[in-house]
């Protein structure tokens, strides 16, 4: 699976705490949600919860190309996420 690839690989580069390994465990949650979302329609907590950990990924990956967009580039290439648009 990805998921234990990509663990893997960043456990060994860095901490838990890191940026690439906090998006990604959103990105996780997101796809979780995301599919509840789909059997559960009228699951508004899900759904709030859901647009939370948007946000937070939003700001971090927002955080992330302003610091190192080498790094950016490539995470969202590996998870196969669009680019968001920056104001």
């Amino acid at each position: 699976m990805i998921k234990n690839a990509f663990i893997s690989v960043i456990s060994k580069e860095e901490s838990r705490g890191s940026v690439e390994f906090q998006v990604f465990s959103f990105t996780n949650k997101i796809r979780r949600l995301t599919s509840h979302l789909e059997l559960h329609k009228k699951d508004y907590l899900s759904q709030r919860g859901l647009r939370k950990i948007l946000g937070k990924r939003q700001r971090l990956l927002a955080y992330l190309s302003k610091k190192n967009r080498a790094r950016y580039k490539e995470l969202i290439g590996q998870l196969s996420i669009r680019e968001t648009k920056i104001r």
